[in-house]
């Protein structure tokens, strides 16, 4: 213990005491007294083992659901530095749910509902079960979901308070996303039982080097790949990998700081942030498979078998944040071959890791062959898209794993298979934030998921995005500005506009490489380039929606203004030639037929043959 004790310990609680009440975190006095340097270097561990022999703990007030009017049933509490708590240890078995915490873009509400099914489960398991969650913005934290709710923060020293209070039988960190499972190491090494998934294995799918040797002796392929704590370090593989790569921090939530970089001059600019949100963990460097498609899979696994609950095809292509992409179940364009990859890499790295409970894998499939991109022994934001898609609560079943099912017990041991489609759209927040980028990358943007089902594709497609705020259009004038690398794969997609009979006005460029290939196209000036521009066809409601793939520098002065334009005005905005593709596809079906709605049940209850 590098701490020393003050010669008066009565001094020293009093003072620990004193700054609790203040709002003084274990860590931050482990900072403060490493910054003096009359201890040494001070870890958050010391100080809690510190401040734990002189006494000083929380207790847990309570919250009076009921103002007072009615007794509460329900209550729930809150941590503060006094000397009388309201929170009493019940004698039943209990579980601890630690929900996602704080919202922001890019950390989805789904979590949330993971961690509300999680309940449901629990509570008909028999038992008691605690949330812990710290946002007022989800059902997790309504007073009558959970027996107990604990609004706190979700950090190691937070937490610690509340399991030894509780003496919980298990604590589940598998369903608030990334926050609380980089908590389970520390909770596991304070003797908190955690249930599911072991620390062990969820730092070993993390660990970059570690998961890399496990998928080398699997014979699972994976993109070249290395970790740097370095610039030198992460510059050193970059080269040897060769550009592009992605550039991203470990452990973080939502592709936070994570880039596709270029050059050498970019890999500097964007390792320095990716750094800041490491926090002192390895930065990940992997070559980029351009023009790959990305698959999602979500699985159960009771660590004898796994099953697959839906394996979901990326729209967009490589490279886009699966938070932001939109994709389709089942999938579209692949073979059976690379499916029958998937399924097998999926069983051998769920038993290899020993799952117990949800898990997601991610994979790039380029020349029929399917690349493992990561694993999240975890629930991921897919699953209640998955749960209703195949009509059945995977987040449950997770739950009921966890604390001893099997899938055998549970019915679970095959994948389901549905006879329509379903389109998960993601909800971006880019109208709330007016002049913004808009843009899709590897970092996460959206803020929700909406979905929508139909026997066609292309009509499950337009569901998804009317759902999504963007209804796509049937007639009118549609703005076109793509790259010079996308023209090529744009042109088919421009005849099936036309086909459709929209009038097509695009940029000097796009419009040349359009009319060159018979392809009638209107020219238009760009912003900076005269009048009327673009602008002012959006501005005066002239167009129907707008198709721009510009990304990088070359796109400050005229498509950022353009997107930032579609967005503010509700006009329908498609930013790849994957949307755009898909795109065309529903158009032409909503105008050959009418839509249809049917309720989810019944969908359900066809795939029951009921």
């Amino acid at each position: 213990m590098a701490i020393v004790a003050p010669p008066s310990a009565a001094t020293t609680a009093e003072a620990l005491f004193r700054a609790k009440q203040y709002g003084f975190s274990d860590r931050q006095i482990a900072h403060i007294l490493t910054r003096t340097g009359r201890h040494g270097v001070v870890t958050e561990a010391e100080v809690r083992a510190w401040r734990r022999r002189q006494g000083v703990g929380p207790v847990f007030k309570s919250v009076d659901t009921c103002a007072g009017e009615f007794e509460a049933f329900t209550p729930y509490y809150y941590s503060t530095y006094e000397t009388m708590g309201e929170s009493a240890r019940a004698d039943l078995k209990r579980v601890i749910i630690l929900g996602g915490g704080p919202n922001r873009i890019g950390q989805g509400i789904e979590f949330d509902y993971c961690c509300v099914q999680a309940v449901f489960a629990l509570k008909a398991e028999g038992f008691q079960t605690i949330m812990v969650n710290s946002n007022p913005e989800t059902v997790s934290t309504d007073y009558d979901t959970a027996d107990k709710l604990y609004f706190e923060p979700l950090t190691t020293e937070d937490v610690l308070a509340i399991c030894e209070l509780e003496a919980p039988d298990g604590v589940i960190v598998q369903f608030g996303g990334q926050t609380p499972l980089n908590l389970a190491g520390s909770l596991e090494a304070a003797g908190v039982p955690i249930l599911g998934t072991s620390p062990e294995s969820i730092d070993l799918a993390e660990d970059r080097g570690r998961f890399g040797a496990l998928l080398d002796r699997l014979g699972i392929p994976q993109p070249e790949n290395g970790a740097g704590r370095t610039l030198e370090e992460v510059r050193a593989i970059a080269r040897r990998i060769g550009f592009p790569v992605l550039v991203r921090p470990s452990y973080v939530l939502g592709g936070r700081a994570m880039e596709i970089v270029w050059n050498e001059a970019e890999l500097e600019r964007f390792t320095e942030a990716a750094f800041q949100a490491a926090e002192g963990r390895p930065i990940l460097v992997d070559r980029f498979l351009a023009d790959a498609v990305e698959v999602d899979v979500d699985a159960l696994a009771d660590g004898e078998r796994v099953t697959i609950a839906a394996i979901m095809e990326h729209i967009e292509q490589a490279g886009i944040h699966s938070g932001d992409s939109a994709c389709v179940i089942p999938t579209r364009t692949l073979s059976p071959g690379v499916l029958d990859q998937i399924r097998r890499h999926t069983r051998a790295l769920g038993l290899a890791l020993k799952v117990r409970g949800l898990m997601n894998l991610q994979f790039a499939v380029k020349d029929e062959t399917a690349y493992v991109l990561e694993v999240n022994p975890r629930a991921s934001r897919t699953v209640p898209y998955v749960s209703k898609t195949i009509g059945a609560p995977i987040a449950q079943m997770a739950a009921r794993v966890m604390v001893g099912r099997t899938l055998e017990e549970l019915g679970f041991l095959t994948e389901p298979r549905v006879d329509y489609y379903s389109v998960k759209e993601a909800v971006l927040p880019f109208s709330r934030f007016p002049g913004c980028v808009v843009s899709l990358g590897p970092e996460m943007r959206s803020t929700g998921e909406v979905m929508g089902i139909d026997e066609d594709y292309g009509l499950a497609f337009a569901k998804s995005q009317m759902a999504a705020g963007a209804s796509l259009p049937t007639e009118g004038r549609i703005f076109i500005s793509v790259n010079d690398d996308d023209k090529p794969r744009f042109e088919p997609i421009a005849r099936t506009f036309l086909a459709a009979g929209f009038e097509l006005v695009a940029t000097s460029g796009t419009a040349r490489f359009l009319n060159e290939r018979g392809v009638p196209a209107q020219m238009i000036y760009k912003i900076n380039e005269g009048r009327p521009n673009v602008a002012d066809l959006i501005i005066n409601g002239e167009v129907a929606m707008v198709v721009s793939t510009f990304t990088g520098v070359e796109s400050k002065f005229d498509e950022r203004p353009i997107r930032s334009l579609a967005v503010a005005h509700a006009i329908p905005l498609v930013t790849t030639i994957a949307a755009a593709r898909a795109a065309a596809l529903a158009i032409g079906q909503l105008r050959q037929k009418p839509l249809t709605v049917r309720a989810l049940q019944d969908y359900h209850a066809a795939l029951r043959g009921g």
